[in-house]
This record gives structure tokens, C-alpha cells and sequence, in this order.
């Protein structure tokens, strides 16, 4: 079936970057939207972008203007970009894929990553 396979976290220091990347296995034709959420310690799990397979783009005010989000969509592969981390960034971030088409269905609800831990050190 179809999973989501993340990389890319680890721990960092603050004012640092890193660069996350999630890739939907199995034999899938398109995805139309995929993103990233995270949720930290004692927090509900928030959004931090999407992106939709025609590029349109979509932040957290908490990440705009130093988070970039991309997609490949011929290697059906998401990535998020983060650059001037900070510690508030810290949490498990979590990748998402909503409409999913393969070659004989498509899956309307949304499919989740196992998360990966990303810890911005002060």
C-alpha cells in the first residue's frame, strides 16, 4: 500500500537550517496535496505548509518567510526547507499526503508519515 517515508530531521543549532523530505511509495499516479504538520511537546499537532500538485503554497504564520516548501511531483517527494531555526521550532514533524491517486483507485483521506524529530538547540 502507499507510505510515507520521511528523512531529514535531527538536531541543530539555532539560527540553523535543515532540510526535511518525505517520499509517498507505491505505485501512485498523482497526490494532490502534500504537507508538513508538527507537533510539539504538550502542544495539538499544527500545520506548518502545503503545497498543492499545481504549486500553490500555503504557511504557517510561525515559519513564513524563512521555510520554503517544494515538491517533485514525477518522484512524488515533498521537502521543507528551514532556514533561521529557531528553539520554539523543535517538535516531531509529521508528513501529510491528502488525495492520492494510484493506478486502479484513488484514497480521499489523508495519509500520514511516521515523523521525524527535528531539535533546534539554543
Amino acid at each position: 500500500q502507499v507510505q510515507l517515508v520521511e528523512s531529514g530531521g535531527g538536531l541543530v543549532q539555532a539560527g540553523g537550517s535543515l532540510r526535511l523530505s518525505c517520499a509517498a511509495s507505491g505505485i501512485i499516479r498523482s497526490i494532490n496535496t502534500m504537507g508538513w504538520y508538527r507537533q510539539a511537546p504538550g502542544k495539538q499537532r499544527e500545520l506548518v505548509a502545503t503545497i498543492t500538485s499545481g504549486g500553490s503554497t500555503n504557511y504557517a504564520d510561525s515559519v513564513k518567510g524563512r521555510s520554503t516548501i517544494s515538491r517533485d511531483n514525477a518522484k512524488h517527494t515533498v521537502y521543507l526547507q528551514m532556514n533561521s531555526l529557531k528553539p520554539e521550532d523543535t517538535a516531531v514533524y509529521y508528513c501529510n499526503a491528502q488525495g492520492i491517486y494510484t493506478v486502479v483507485s484513488s484514497f480521499l483521506a489523508n495519509f500520514w508519515g511516521q515523523g521525524t524529530q527535528v531539535t533546534v538547540s539554543s
